[in-house]
């Protein structure tokens, strides 16, 4: 069997490639660099945190003849023959959990190292040992020959005897930071030629609670449901919930929206996820949105609700214990918020929330009042027929290396605006992608729909600021994510496209442009 899971194909061959341990990696590293060695160590967190790779790690650290800064040098003998080292000797306790296999360890100890400096003893799953099997290891574990070193690992340290405890140096694993594991599952999607959607991998760095070995199974079996690794696919796969889904449950407390919220709860429910992750990752979530809003100053009425609902919450998970059914309290509980005098939202603090980015979704209000807060410029007389032009337009002469290089453009078009701090446009083109461009014309695709509008409203404005920049024209569209999936749908590669005309859809109003040419000055209009 030539393939290798990627947890154990990526498994840390020395100190800097193991992730999120830096704090136990120095002490480590100084005992050897200083040559104070103890005779025993306790490697205790949650699991997939690196105990036993870095139990391993150390033991190829200390019988290296030739390591440099505490890491192992991976050319001389012991360090090429680390995993045929008679010296270094694994024991599974939650198999070899009795008397009879410590006496084993016993008799072991009095001989000496075969070819290495230090015999050392790695017991994995230690508190599986038996009380008596502890008794009998006692003394020599507080007394073992001077070549001879112990390293335990556990995830239950309150199953170790403190007499056990109190005669090895302890060092406490934490939870690998979700930022590091999404990085390091990004390098290695990259290295296996793997593609994924960032959401994905940031939602598999969620589920995984900190244990790098759990994200990289994850990861290792969707990597071989698709062709992409996606959020879609994680959903089908496990049993999750999603910063997206989350969103929809908020944005329908926002907007008193009933049904949607009792859909939504429902749909989480049916896929399997169990009722205290759902809780943990609310209010994780909604603590995050109350942060947010706080820091952005928008609205204390909406901090003032999540409170109350992150209060909820947490009454909630208090009861999980008492065998109520938890799905049916959270969503009682959240029912209570809509239609909530006491938790009122207004229009305008609501489009607050979606235009500062606490929220990424939309519903019809959102649009509609976004559309009014952000007034159009009116050149385009903007409409489906409209929108439907630009879009065959783009497609007349489209090539990918055009597109290539319009990406290029359009990031630095960003770039400019993000200079110029132009607001208006500022963060709804933040996460706006180029799918297809001509020499003349351009689709760019955004996440939702109320930044469509929004885009597609100012779309006179952002050409104008186009050309400034860059002294060529571009006659742009915007559509949304899921607009462009529909017409992957029903695209036609053998349909030979031709210019449409959208002199129609132009507004000529004397007032409109008496204002453009006061904007943009007489050189840059052009009407006929």
């Amino acid at each position: 069997m030539n393939y290798k899971v990627l947890y154990r194909k990526y498994r840390p061959n020395n100190f800097d490639e193991l992730i999120g341990q830096e704090h136990i990696i120095k002490i480590l590293k100084n005992s050897i660099i200083e040559n104070k060695i103890a005779h025993a160590y306790l490697f205790t967190g949650p699991r997939g945190t690196g105990k036993t790779s870095t139990a391993k790690l150390f033991a190829k650290a200390l019988n290296c003849t030739n390591s440099t800064n505490g890491i192992p040098c991976e050319k001389c003998d012991n360090c090429k023959n680390f995993n045929n080292n008679p010296d270094i000797i694994e024991l599974d306790a939650a198999s070899n959990n009795g008397v009879d296999n410590m006496r084993l360890i016993i008799d072991g100890v009095q001989v000496a190292p075969a070819m290495s400096k230090y015999k050392i003893y790695i017991i994995d799953e230690a508190h599986m040992l038996s009380s008596s099997a502890w008794n009998a290891f006692l003394k020599t574990l507080e007394e073992p020959p001077e070549n001879v070193i112990f390293i335990l690992a556990t995830t239950e340290i309150q199953k170790v005897p403190l007499t056990i405890l109190s005669r090895c140096q302890r060092f406490d694993f934490c939870r690998i930071n979700k930022d590091e594991i999404t990085k390091h599952l990004e390098k290695i999607c990259e290295k296996e030629n793997i593609k994924y959607e960032e959401d994905a991998i940031k939602e598999i760095s969620n589920i995984s609670d900190g244990c790098m070995r759990d994200a990289l199974s994850v990861l290792d079996q969707l990597s071989k449901a698709a062709d992409v690794v996606t959020v879609d696919i994680l959903k089908q796969n496990y049993g999750t919930v999603t910063d997206y889904d989350i969103d929809i449950i908020y944005t329908a407390i926002l907007h008193n929206d009933l049904d949607t919220l009792i859909d939504k709860i429902s749909e989480i429910k049916a896929s399997g996820v169990n009722i205290k992750v759902l809780i943990d990752k609310l209010i994780d979530n909604f603590l995050n949105k109350a942060i947010q809003i706080k820091r952005k100053n928008i609205s204390n009425n909406a901090f003032n609700q999540l409170k109350n609902i992150i209060k909820s919450l947490n009454e909630i998970e208090e009861k999980l214990n008492d065998g109520l059914n938890g799905y049916l309290l959270l969503q009682i509980e959240l029912i209570s918020f809509i239609n909530d005098d006491e938790n009122k939202i207004s229009n305008r603090e609501i489009n607050q929330i979606i235009s500062r980015e606490i929220i990424q979704l939309d519903t019809k209000i959102d649009v509609n009042k976004m559309i009014k807060d952000n007034k159009s410029d009116n050149y385009y007389k903007m409409c489906d027929e409209f929108i439907n032009v630009r879009i065959n337009n783009s497609f007349v002469n489209a090539s990918k290396n055009i597109k290539q290089d319009f990406i290029n453009t359009w990031n630095d078009f960003i770039k400019y605006i993000k200079e110029e701090d132009i607001r208006d446009i500022l963060a709804v083109t933040r996460d706006s992608i180029p799918m297809v461009a001509s020499e003349k014309n351009a689709i760019i695709v955004v996440k939702s729909e109320s930044t469509k509008v929004i885009l597609n409203a100012k779309l006179y404005f952002i050409e104008n600021k186009f050309s400034k920049k860059f002294n060529k024209n571009y006659e742009l569209i915007f559509i949304s994510e899921n607009d462009w999936k529909k017409l992957l749908k029903t695209f036609d590669k053998n349909k030979q496209y031709t210019i449409m005309e959208e002199e129609e859809f132009i507004n000529k109003d004397n007032t409109f442009v008496t204002e453009a040419k006061e904007l943009f000055g007489d050189k840059n209009i052009n009407i006929e």
